[in-house]
């Protein structure tokens, strides 16, 4: 693995970037192009636990006329090219490991277009979600994807995102419809059009969604939007027992209950939470429903689920109606990971996901949680039981490597469970660094087909090089 126990300095040491194509960057993008140390810096390090990989340079692109030429000039003088949003990405994923010129897409910030009797919008890649939502509010629709983080539209598409909503809304897979991509030779591409189906050629959008960037640059994306639910109801239920909340999710989806969020925490979570959000729920293993539809539609679902939940030891349901009420509850839900590596001051944080089949939840999570309390570092879960994803965040002392090694430890036994369980090595989070011998015990020889096609349209291995898989 490519992991690093502490945060190091620096890229190992390599010649300057050649004075010539400084001065080409220079004359192209004036003063975009951001050569110092503090800007490099804020490119390379991560959220994570990974050791910081500084770039050369960064340009700041506002078009993707700008993307393209920085492309062009980084081919023709061989240096690598690694795309950034917002930085919110867990698996080391846009950190520049081999150096060479980021390009930051946050100044594409423009929604070119919202198509709201069709259902869609086009948006620049720099656009962040809630800034999108908040564009859409007067429309009645809204944008289902939510990692949590405020992260780019282009990131979550290059890492094809999940979140709280996709065991009802779907993933990036699912709400990306066509995409404008820079390639590594700088041509300017459309993946698609604005059609919800189509069976003309291959399927280019699907493979630049999650493609983390190694493939070509995304510089607009045409999204599905979803109406804004007539009522909305969210509930915080605790449980006496980890099983008995994961029983509760799997048998609810078993009757068919369309479950707009329903996330787990569990007690070590919960106590992480109410002390960094200042919160006084239980202590115990949580579930934190959301429920979408018409009001009968909402009573009715409401119903199935608190029945199953008494039944597999749930206490009372703590409604959560009105908008502001929602907000806070979702709020300390995405400040889980800040809350989890927090319980320790001056902690690095280590964060892992996998995903299987809903009937192999209950044991994966388990399993995972008797290999958590056999261990020596605090750690917790939570995740998106709806979808069989699940988190595991662990709070590092950054001065004890011996703790890093329990924890790979501990990650290596959590990945290879969820793998034999016929799942996935990350359900959301991406390969990146962190997990790229995972993505070959899973896919085997696949990821030889990966590597055909990597080549083929990058042969000089310029863009977002070290990242999914090695050449």
């Amino acid at each position: 693995m490519i992991h690093a126990p502490l945060p190091q300095s620096g890229n190992p040491v390599r010649p300057p970037l050649d004075e010539a194509f400084v001065a080409s960057l220079r004359q192209r993008f004036g003063d975009a192009l951001a050569l110092g140390e503090g800007v490099r810096r804020q490119h390379g390090t991560s959220e994570a636990h990974f050791a910081e990989a500084l770039p050369d340079a960064v340009v700041f692109a506002a078009s993707t006329e700008e993307v393209a030429d920085c492309v062009r000039l980084c081919t023709a003088a061989g240096v690598a090219i690694v795309p950034f949003g917002a930085g919110t990405s867990i698996e080391g994923n846009a950190l520049p490991v081999n150096g060479g010129v980021s390009i930051n897409l946050s100044r594409m910030d423009a929604i070119l277009a919202i198509h709201a009797e069709d259902f869609d919008c086009t948006v620049q890649a720099g656009v962040r979600r809630e800034e999108l939502n908040a564009h859409l509010r007067d429309t009645g629709l809204f944008f289902p994807i939510d990692p949590g983080a405020n992260a780019t539209i282009g990131g979550m598409a290059s890492t094809r995102a999940s979140g709280t909503n996709a065991v009802r809304y779907g993933t990036m897979r699912d709400a990306v419809l066509s995409l404008t991509v820079v390639t590594a030779d700088g041509t300017v591409i459309r993946t698609g059009t604005r059609a919800r189906k189509s069976a003309a050629g291959y399927d280019l959008t699907r493979l630049f969604v999650g493609a983390e960037g190694t493939l070509g640059i995304i510089t607009e994306v045409s999204l599905r939007l979803h109406p804004i639910p007539e009522q909305i109801s969210s509930a915080v239920c605790g449980f006496a027992t980890l099983q008995g909340a994961v029983d509760t999710v799997v048998q609810s989806i078993q009757c068919g209950v369309p479950l707009a969020r329903v996330e787990i925490l569990d007690d070590r979570q919960m106590a992480a939470v109410n002390r960094w959000s200042k919160l006084d729920y239980p202590e115990i293993t949580t579930l934190f429903f959301e429920f979408h539809g018409s009001p009968n539609g909402v009573a009715e679902q409401v119903e199935i689920v608190a029945a199953l939940a008494d039944a597999n030891g749930g206490g009372q349901f703590a409604w959560s109606n009105q908008p502001e009420e929602r907000a806070k509850l979702w709020k300390a839900r995405h400040e889980a990971y800040y809350a989890a590596v927090n319980v320790r001051p001056g902690a690095v944080g280590w964060t892992t996901d996998v995903c299987v089949p809903i009937s192999r939840l209950p044991e994966c999570i388990l399993q995972t949680r008797a290999d958590i309390d056999a261990g020596s570092v605090p750690a917790s879960i939570l995740g998106h039981v709806g979808d069989g994803n699940f988190h595991v965040i662990f709070s590092i002392d950054p001065a004890a490597p011996l703790e890093f090694a329990e924890v790979e430890a501990i990650n290596r036994r959590l990945v290879d469970r969820a793998i034999a369980m016929d799942g996935t090595c990350t359900g959301e989070h991406g390969i990146g660094i962190g997990k790229q011998d995972w993505l070959v015990a899973e896919l085997g020889d696949a990821v030889d087909t990966m590597r055909t096609i990597k080549r083929a349209l990058d042969p000089l291995n310029l863009m977002n090089p070290g990242k999914i898989f090695t050449l």
